[in-house]
């Protein structure tokens, strides 16, 4: 994308609607000192080039048919147990359609899905006992198992050309989550149970200390598995696999370091189905992929409440790069539990292209999750079009009719080289009046049709640098 003409003055101020003054320049300010964007071959350098034992256990050995009618869960875990205790290599799945219940994966094993083979998980409930160490929206508990999880494991990856399916539909998973955008978006009818009350339960747990071992949730609390769960673990790779219909999040690694997360597609439209949730993680690349999904295309997260205060693991050290957003809440997003705090972030040369893609860009928090959101950057993102805004920035999301006492700090975020061509608009930005967002730049970006003025409450040090909004009607 060619840069603004420099000689082409802004065509017009952004609009503000309510709230606090707040200056918007659009001189060219003084060039940073250092280029934070050299941070990331150090990043990437600490991601290992993943490489397993030249050892193949192909499941069809160990009696799994894949003919789409036989339960092949316990050939599959054959093949996992028996590739574990040779040392590793690939569990290798050919072609064919394999009904199966949650797969725990062991260090050092590649679970290599072969183009035309499917993993279609079962959707009873039961299948996903007993409860596993996992974290749920932020919150440590003992829960439903994800579809494929490993945890404390090392060298472990889930590749080829193959595809996860969930089988989470209208009725199927998804109508746990209750009244989500109309009872029709997930199969829910009014006076069925949903998630309402274990969530509630959960965060009351948390808060009251309660340890993670007793915070034990069955299939009756109705709170969600994951899709692909990586939990403490290290040297993580997702690569070339098609993730569809998941009941929940589809990509999870938790408290993870050198992860990567390459040409994968997630394709979800069930309600919290994001397709990337980098949650707590350090050196980790997302890159090459799509996401076509229900929520969050890429969220980024480090726990929520006292929970994310009490572990205090950031997210940081994250690069999000060649992907492509469409539909979803958000194209890359952070938060809204980010209790743990996020920094160092870098996103670049991404597509984001949907008529149901919500926002571009967007950080969400509140007083009562508190949390540190820094240093976070992004260039070169092609937005087409964007239903709300192409910048949001909410430190009132979710917020309880009380504040809270743990006020979220964003600061220290540039956007440079944005091209948005409709969107409803530009930039919407609300801090807190005790606690603003701080020290944004914008520069040599464009926003086409916009839809109403940009919103700017409670900001301090936004600059604008060759930005160029539609002329005034």
């Amino acid at each position: 994308m060619a840069p603004p003409n420099p000689d082409l003055a802004t065509a017009g101020p952004p609009g503000i609607d309510g709230g606090s003054p707040v200056r918007a320049r659009t001189d060219r300010a003084p060039e940073l000192e250092d280029d934070p964007w050299a941070e990331v071959p150090a990043i990437l350098a600490r991601i290992p080039a993943f490489s397993f034992p030249p050892r193949d256990h192909v499941v069809t050995d160990y009696g799994a048919a894949g003919d789409g009618r036989t339960d092949d869960q316990a050939a599959l875990r054959r093949a996992i147990t028996a590739c574990a205790a040779g040392g590793g290599g690939r569990v290798v799945v050919p072609p064919g359609d394999y009904l199966t219940g949650p797969l725990h994966l062991e260090s050092f094993i590649n679970l290599h899905l072969c183009a035309g083979a499917t993993l279609r998980f079962a959707t009873d409930s039961c299948r996903y006992l007993p409860p596993v160490l996992t974290r749920w929206e932020g919150v440590e508990c003992m829960g439903l198992s994800p579809l494929i999880y490993a945890c404390d494991r090392e060298h472990v990856a889930v590749t080829g050309a193959g595809t996860l399916d969930g089988q989470a539909g209208l009725g199927r998973w998804w109508h746990w989550a209750g009244p989500w955008e109309g009872a029709r978006a997930t199969g829910w009818a009014p006076g069925q149970p949903h998630q309402a009350r274990a969530r509630e339960n959960l965060s009351g747990w948390a808060a009251d200390g309660i340890p993670v071992q007793q915070r034990i949730l069955t299939e009756k609390d109705l709170l969600r598995p994951m899709g692909i769960e990586f939990y403490r673990c290290h040297d993580v790779l997702v690569e070339g696999i098609t993730v569809r219909n998941v009941p929940m999040w589809g990509i999870h690694p938790v408290f993870c370091r050198a992860v990567i997360v390459r040409g994968v597609q997630v394709a979800s439209h069930g309600p919290n189905n994001d397709g990337c949730v980098a949650d707590s993680c350090r050196d980790i690349l997302i890159e090459g992929c799509r996401f076509d999904t229900g929520d969050d295309c890429v969220a980024i997260k480090s726990g929520r409440n006292e929970d994310g205060r009490r572990i205090n693991q950031p997210a940081e050290n994250v690069v999000i790069r060649g992907c492509r957003m469409e539909d979803g809440h958000a194209g890359v997003s952070i938060g809204s539990e980010v209790s743990g705090c996020v920094r160092r972030v870098f996103v670049e040369r991404c597509v984001m292209d949907s008529p149901n893609l919500e926002r571009a860009f967007r950080i969400k928090a509140n007083s009562t999750r508190g949390g540190v959101v820094e240093q976070v950057y992004l260039r070169d993102i092609k937005a087409s079009q964007v239903g709300e805004a192409a910048v949001r920035i909410d430190l009132l999301y979710a917020q309880a009719e009380e504040p809270g006492h743990h006020l979220p700090q964003v600061r220290d975020l540039v956007i440079e080289r944005l091209e948005c061509g409709h969107s409803g608009r530009a930039i919407w930005i609300e801090g807190l009046a005790a606690e603003p967002v701080r020290d944004i730049r914008i520069s040599d970006s464009v926003f086409g049709h916009v839809g109403a003025p940009n919103i700017l409450r409670n900001v301090e040090g936004l600059t604008l640098q060759h930005v160029v909004f539609p002329a005034p009607a």
